[in-house]
């Protein structure tokens, strides 16, 4: 059965391998993940991937294809093996790939290459990314220690790795670019602006006056230390993360409500201004609330993941867009630090890498049991007040808050739970809206339709009551306290979740022809978990919160009140009790509870509980904490905490992905393609990075992706970086290391950057891109030769240097940087710079696009308002992404709208006038010199002739002739045209040598 199965359909899959493969040399043993995998993917996966297994054949997994667990390949032996008889045979109906997809034969190169594979023994080999980082083998033949100095042409080891590769290709070096060239790539490249003319100026001539090459060394370090002590390189590399970590200040989806983020955006600001390593940097993000006695900035920094989206549509259901955001958190964290599609895995083990359906449930179990539950309210949160210096004060208040609330209830649950309590049978339940049946469980059970605010009344029997039939509720005639039980759906959980919003208790005497009844007072009330951001005691109030769980109800949850004072039922009281619920749904229907029970109990514990002066103690401190708490002002930015351990979700893997279909429960884990070959904690540097067995929750498991166990997040970082600095990737699929993404142009190099940025570096980035920048291959002029062009158009061996168009934030920043017009302040809320009249609406709330004023209007891009449904056009123009879900890339295009919005846009408009008005301040009554200042302001340089003499005839043919009317002496410069002169700033605005670096 099994062989018949493996004649099953084979349909080619698109990916990065070409139609034929080269195969080994003849000398060289044949490489798995080179030479065989690639064939296997492009004619085979897809049938026998991790989707569909035909035959019981996956060529994902070694252990179904090799003995003695697989059955088509003997290793050794070729011609024995099912693999190579099918693809050999004559027969087109048994021949593989089958010939109604294929009708050619597969290359007789590829044949050989698998012939080859078997022969050696079919060495399987785990995808290169997964590897330990191969640092054994020398870069180039006879490596050293000296040879970087022996070297004619590297300065950094990074170049002999270029120079092999280069050379390879029969590909010769570029000769350094000229110094204003590499100061306009670094600038950019480190702080996102341009340098000056000034600052041009003085490198030029400090490069001039070098006495020797080493002088000039020493002078390029010089400068690469100032850029890397800007402030503004902490503002180039945050606007970086933004994309990856899908920055916005909104909330998304169809109403797009504002959120306060802006913090968030401040925090990486300072940490890349302060260089924090990349592996704190990954810990504080994933899992700072985790940290032993965490900081403000350990919240802050959790803001990573609630940059999520919150559906605030009335009528959506929030289990199902809290599910979307903890799968939005699994999938984004894999991109970022792993360029692995682990959303593939959502829905079905992974076509092409060796991750399993169930594998991805366990790691979404690390995240599941967070706070935040998709409310509009966004808890939890952590209020950070706008002026920096407040933000420490705000830190330890709304953290005593925390403490006090979980001290308080912590010390009435554990005397709750001790208390020996007697489920109550009602001897009526009546509801002022759909119906209440009393099970024989005691549970009673509402079903029907509820208004928002529906009551329920439920009678519980005393000593005697009318009812010969009715059961006491208690054995005595003493109650102190009684406690609510609320429970699932056990064939639907989690189901929609409930609060009490209050609780009315009274005594009611039946004896007579009318009811007396008399209220009881209830003294406080202790909840089993604080999972709501309210107080469970604003349940004896009526006001907004109360006790229960909301919006879902994953498991039973309780609260205990207790009475004042102990309540005596005399013959033929009962206790009458008034269930009020005015939680509704974003959509304002009612949340009515649906399964719950009473309990009552004469335990004297609880009584002398509220006598109890530590109860005092910590109701005082809590009251006192919460006063301070609501005096403090400022933005509330969404964290992550996780639910108390008595309330944790129970995750279980999802039928085909799909949310409502949920099966068996799993543990918290990692794939076991990722701990087969190394440990899951080796290397601990930092005394919060313990070595563990197992991951068993966030902080396992941020310590796990930064270690040496795992080489994956080394590689991808370094690969980051070098696509932000030469606009490509070593691996140009940076969101993908896995089969399917492109492999690494040079393999070696991109193990030598990911072991200087994990181990010689510390993970610390600016010593990182210093050896970078300051090395050959990253000084060589952009200048292109046609040797160079013909062998190598795009730049993958890098004989040359970068030169690649800037981001959407850079051309807007250099253009207020050039014109100067660029605020230099730095942090705090964002701002609305001009934008076209109509492109933002708010149709649900009417919120409006203010546009600042002043400085505010000319402040860095990064601080732009971003709103999800509307972000700033000019950006998107420019390849921005919208930031509703990670982005680990930009793409850029080319198309008309972009010289549109440079024309056009108020922006630019703004900009060409002041640049035009700051070169006629400053060169006198000459044109020509005007024009120099602007050209050099903006492209870095001076123009050549053909160049100068284009924007002169630019500026002659628009000039309007000068009117007699004109003002004498109103400007010194009256024979340069301000408006005309501007039209000729916007112009150098929009040259190829300003848009590019």
């Amino acid at each position: 059965m099994r062989i018949a199965a493996f004649f099953g359909l084979i349909i080619a899959v698109a990916v990065s391998t070409p139609a034929s493969h080269a195969g080994a040399a003849e000398h060289e043993p044949i490489d798995f993940n080179r030479d065989v995998r690639p064939i296997l993917i492009q004619y085979c996966t897809s049938c026998h991937g991790g989707v569909k297994q035909a035959g019981d054949v996956s060529f994902v997994y070694a252990d179904r294809v090799l003995p003695p667990d697989g059955w088509i390949v003997e290793p050794g032996e070729p011609d024995e093996s099912i693999l190579i008889q099918r693809i050999t045979t004559d027969d087109a109906d048994m021949r593989m790939p089958p010939a109604d997809e294929h009708p050619e034969p597969l290359p007789a190169e590829d044949v050989e290459t698998l012939r080859r594979w078997i022969s050696e023994g079919a060495k399987w080999g785990d995808l290169w990314s997964m590897a330990p980082l191969k640092l054994d083998a020398p870069a180039v033949p006879g490596d050293s220690p000296s040879a970087v100095a022996e070297s004619s042409w590297a300065k950094k080891k990074l170049d002999l790795f270029v120079e092999t590769k280069r050379t390879q290709q029969g590909l010769s070096p570029s000769p350094p670019a000229p110094p204003n060239q590499w100061l306009r790539r670094v600038s950019l490249d480190l702080t996102g602006l341009p340098p000056t003319p000034a600052q041009i100026g003085a490198f030029e001539s400090a490069c001039k006056s070098a006495a020797n090459e080493a002088a000039r060394d020493q002078i390029y370090a010089a400068e690469v230390d100032r850029l890397l002590a800007s402030p503004q390189y902490g503002q180039r590399w945050a606007s970086m993360w933004m994309d990856l970590a899908r920055y916005a200040d909104s909330m998304g989806f169809e109403k797009d409500p504002h959120r306060d983020m802006w913090p968030y955006r401040d925090w990486l600001i300072r940490s890349f201004n302060r260089d924090m390593p990349y592996d704190e940097f990954t810990i504080k993000q994933l899992a700072g609330d985790l940290l032993p006695d965490p900081t403000a900035d350990d919240l802050i920094a959790t803001a990573f993941h609630r940059n999520t989206q919150t559906n605030t549509e009335g009528g959506t259901d929030d289990e199902e867009f809290r599910v979307a955001a903890i799968i939005d958190r699994v999938n984004t964290t894999w991109t970022v630090w792993q360029a692995t599609t682990f959303g593939c895995v959502q829905c079905h083990s992974h076509p092409y890498d060796p991750l399993e359906h169930d594998e991805y449930y366990r790691c979404m179990a690390l995240f599941d049991s967070s706070l935040d539950a998709d409310l509009p309210d966004d808890y939890p949160t952590f209020k950070v007040p706008t002026n920096p210096d407040d933000i420490e004060h705000a830190f330890t208040v709304q953290r005593e808050y925390e403490s006090a609330r979980q001290r308080r209830n912590d010390f009435g649950r554990q005397r709750c739970g001790d208390t020996p309590w007697t489920p109550a049978t009602p001897t009526n339940a009546t509801s002022s809206g759909g119906k209440l049946k009393i099970n024989d469980d005691h549970v009673q059970t509402a079903s029907g339709t509820f208004p928002v605010g529906v009551e329920y009344t439920i009678d519980l029997a005393g000593p005697t009551s009318p009812d010969e039939n009715a059961e006491s509720a208690i054995d005595g005639d003493t109650i102190t306290g009684i406690r609510l039980e609320i429970f699932p759906d056990p064939g639907n959980a989690p189901g929609q979740g409930s609060l009490l919003t209050h609780l009315r208790v009274a005594v009611v005497d039946n004896q007579g022809d009318q009811e007396k009844s008399t209220d009881i007072a209830i003294a406080d009330v202790f909840v089993d978990a604080l999972t709501q951001s309210t107080d469970p005691r604003d349940s004896l109030q009526g006001n907004s919160g109360g006790v229960g769980e909301h919006p879902k109800l994953n498991d039973r949850r309780w609260a205990c009140f207790i009475f004042k004072e102990p309540v005596k039922l005399a013959d033929h009281q009962n206790l009458r009790l008034r269930m009020k619920q005015s939680q509704s749904t974003t959509g304002n229907l009612a949340t009515p509870i649906r399964d719950f029970r009473w309990s009552v109990t004469d335990d004297p514990a609880l009584t002398e509980l509220l006598a109890n002066p530590q109860l005092s103690e910590f109701t005082s401190a809590l009251d006192q904490a919460k006063k301070q708490a609501d005096e403090i002002s400022g933005a509330s930015l969404p964290i992550v905490r996780s639910r108390p351990s008595q309330a944790a979700r129970v995750t279980r893997t999802f039928i085909r992905g799909n949310w409502m279909e949920r099966d068996d429960a799993v543990t918290p884990g990692i794939p076991a393609v990722f701990t087969q070959s190394a440990p899951l904690i080796d290397d601990a540097k930092a005394p919060n990075q313990q070595a563990a067995a197992v991951v068993e929750n966030r902080l396992d498991f941020a310590n796990w992706l930064v270690s040496k166990g795992n080489p994956l997040a080394a590689r991808v970082w370094a690969n980051r970086i070098w696509a932000q600095l030469f606009g490509r990737g070593l691996v140009e699929t940076e969101e993908d290391f896995g089969s399917s993404g492109l492999a690494p142009s040079d393999p070696m190099l991109l193990d030598h950057l990911a072991d200087l940025a994990r181990n010689e570096h510390r993970w610390h980035l600016k010593p990182l891109l210093r050896d970078i920048v300051l090395s050959s291959t990253y000084r060589q002029t952009h200048d292109a030769s046609d040797q160079n062009m013909a062998v190598d158009p795009r730049n993958r061996y890098f004989a040359r240097g970068p030169r690649t168009r800037l981001s959407a934030e850079m051309i807007r920043d250099q253009a207020l940087a050039a014109s100067q017009l660029l605020s230099d302040e730095s942090g705090g809320p964002s701002v609305m710079p001009p934008q076209p009249d109509g492109v933002w609406q708010a149709v649900y709330s009417g919120a409006q696009w203010k546009t600042s004023e002043g400085d505010q209007r000319y402040r860095r891009a990064l601080y732009t308002y971003w709103r999800r449904t509307s972000p700033y056009p000019s950006f998107l123009t420019f390849d921005s992404p919208t930031r509703d879900l990670c982005s680990a890339r930009r793409l850029d295009t080319n198309t008309p709208l972009q010289a549109l919005v440079t024309l056009n846009d108020p922006v630019y408009q703004e900009c060409s006038a002041a640049l035009a008005k700051n070169a006629i301040d400053q060169s006198g009554e000459s044109v020509e010199v005007a024009i120099d200042s602007m050209f050099r302001s903006v492209t870095s340089q001076t123009p050549n002739d053909l160049e100068r003499s284009a924007l002169l005839s630019l500026y002659t043919d628009l000039r309007s002739p000068p009117t007699s009317s004109s003002d004498d002496g109103a400007d010194n410069n009256d024979d340069i045209d301000l408006p005309t002169l501007s039209i000729v700033a916007n112009t150098i605005l929009n040259l190829d040598k300003a848009l590019t670096k």
